[in-house]
Order: C-alpha cells, then sequence, then structure tokens
C-alpha cells in the first residue's frame, strides 16, 4: 500500500499518521525526518542537501526528489510507505510517479484531510502559553483546569505568540491552498485522490481514511 498523506496546516494530519502507521505498519516517510537523516548519514543527496540549507538557499526539487528516492530505495518500503510532506508541487509529482513507475510500483491513494480555511483559522489562533513557563494552551481543546492560572507553574499571565495570530495564520494558509490546489487537481484527475472531512472527531476521521484503505 503506497500513499501520499495532505492536508493543511491544522487539519490533524499528525493524528491520523498515527494511526495509520499503527494500523497497517507501513514506515510513515516524513520530508523533515529523511531530509535530517539524508544529512547524518552523509548520503549523496543528503550532502547536496546541506551545501544549499547552509547557503541560506531553498534545496532544489531534484535534491528534494533524490533525497525522497534513496529512502524509497530501502528495504522497509518493499510492502508499502505513506509519503507526508512530499510532494509539495507538480515538479514534484511527477517525479514521484516516475520513480515509483521505474520501479514497477505505483501510489495506490492519496489521502487528503479536508478542513475549511476558517475553521482552521480558529483552530490554529487558538493556542496561548504561559507567560512564565511556556506552557502550551488552546482555548478550544485544552484550556488550563482553573481559568487564568497555569497548570503547570500557577503563573496568571498568558501570551500569543506572533505566530499564532489569526492574521500570520491566514497567511501561512493562504501559501499552502496555492501549493496544495494543483497537487490535489492532479491526483483528482489521476482518479485516486480521497478526500476526507477533516472536521469530524479524531475517531470519526479515522474510520472515514479506515474505509478508503481496507477496500484499495
Amino acid at each position: 500500500m503506497n500513499l501520499v498523506l495532505m492536508g493543511l496546516p491544522g487539519a490533524g494530519k499528525g493524528t491520523q499518521a498515527d494511526l495509520i502507521i499503527k494500523d497497517f505498519n507501513i514506515p510513515h516517510i516524513s520530508t523533515g525526518d529523511i531530509f535530517r537523516a539524508a544529512i547524518k548519514n552523509q548520503t549523496e543527496m543528503g550532502k547536496k542537501a546541506k551545501s544549499y540549507i547552509d547557503a541560506g538557499n531553498l534545496v532544489p526539487d531534484e535534491v528534494v526528489n533524490g533525497i525522497v528516492a534513496e529512502r524509497l530505495a530501502q528495504d522497509d518500503t518493499t510492502k508499502g510507505f505513506m509519503l507526508d510532506g512530499f510532494p509539495r508541487n507538480l515538479v514534484q509529482a511527477k517525479a514521484l510517479n516516475k520513480m515509483l513507475e521505474d520501479d514497477g510500483r505505483q501510489l495506490d491513494a492519496v489521502i487528503n484531510i479536508h478542513v475549511a480555511p476558517d475553521v482552521l483559522v480558529d483552530r490554529l489562533s487558538a493556542r496561548f502559553m504561559c507567560k512564565n513557563c511556556g506552557a502550551s494552551y488552546n482555548r478550544l481543546y485544552h484550556k488550563p483546569k482553573v481559568e487564568g492560572t497555569c497548570d503547570v507553574c500557577g503563573g496568571h499571565e498568558f501570551f500569543q505568540r506572533d505566530d499564532d495570530k489569526p492574521a500570520t495564520v491566514k497567511n501561512r494558509l493562504d501559501v499552502n491552498i496555492k501549493l496544495n490546489t494543483p497537487l490535489v487537481d492532479f491526483y483528482k484527475n489521476q482518479g485516486i485522490l480521497h478526500n476526507i472531512n477533516g472536521e469530524q472527531s479524531i475517531e470519526d476521521v479515522y474510520k472515514d481514511v479506515r474505509e478508503v484503505l481496507v477496500n484499495l
């Protein structure tokens, strides 16, 4: 079972990824993780990626594709894999199709956890922190047990990071939507895209995900 997992920030992709790999016993291939591993292990592509990162430049598609290809060539992917964070654009999506085709494989499904952008803004901008100890809270899901008092240190002053303010969150989502839309269309045209309603409970989202996967 060869999968790509998609979803905007705040859609709950990480939670669903953990449930999928536990249930279906396939490796979770996160772009961030394999980048760090390739650089640490000084693979050919890892060295190339490091040279761009050290210079403060974006890692070009061909190097990103190369790092993914190195990872997909490892033995633990022979019975399947789940890619998370790749592909990020059409160039990478087409390169993934080609590298799998060259190896006699193909993608079985692309799972897209869909949540309306305004809901995501609410979710992501609900985060706040204790000014004294840095404990993190969310006014929708994880409030202090006693209102106005930190569970950890008993402090009474809270703040919100600039990254979590609604305007910043919206800008970040806009960038991700711009990147994701062509990919959604690309995989929809291939007939392997499965949109999952991510506005349900975690359990109901996974129920829908699992139904797709067991019927592949």
